[in-house]
């Protein structure tokens, strides 16, 4: 299983517990030296001997995978250097900042990578397409911030001859309050 430490909010834990896991990975990761090979030991809240910690360091940055034993780390390696690239391909030259200021779409991303720990695509110009794909149809959309004007104008065009007081739905009746004053 493979798991994004950008992802701790997944794991229902309470988030005192993810700032320690933060942490912990955070000091694990630092005190290695850059001559040493990219994998390590899970610490203990990560679950031990039984989880690796695999890394790559780009410039300011640090990936962290942490996957269960019987994971390849050559091949979680070249995972994060998909990851990493198609980052960099969609933001021009990644940096903390499109990290802090674009989670979501830094999620979207990685969950076409990976999901449910299962790697799905590798080819990043795929990944790419499908990146560009969703931001086409946020785009033809308007964005989520247009979805509650859109909204309220579609009820407002319902082209009925009088506002139903009663829905019946087999057993189900449904008594509709006056709405004449909000449209």
């Amino acid at each position: 299983m493979v798991m994004g430490v950008c992802l701790l909010d997944s794991l229902n834990e309470p988030e005192e517990i993810q700032q320690q896991i933060v942490r912990e990975t955070f000091h694990l990761v630092l005190k290695r030296d850059d001559n040493i090979c990219n994998f390590l030991e899970g610490g203990s809240l990560i679950g031990g001997s039984d989880y690796k910690l695999i890394y790559r360091h780009y410039a300011t940055l640090y990936f962290v995978f942490c996957v269960d034993s019987s994971e390849s780390e050559l091949g979680i390696l070249d995972l994060i250097q998909v990851f990493v690239e198609t980052l960099d391909k969609c933001f021009e030259n990644v940096c903390e900042l499109d990290l802090i200021f674009h989670m979501d779409k830094v999620h979207y991303i990685l969950q076409e990578v990976v999901m449910g720990g299962m790697v799905l695509e590798t080819n990043m110009n795929e990944i790419v397409a499908q990146i560009e794909a969703q931001n086409r149809l946020e785009k033809s959309e308007g964005g989520l911030s247009a979805a509650p004007a859109r909204a309220v104008s579609a009820v407002k065009n319902i082209n009925l001859p009088e506002m139903p007081r009663n829905i019946n739905i087999g057993d189900l009746n449904i008594k509709v309050p006056n709405l004449s004053q909000f449209v």
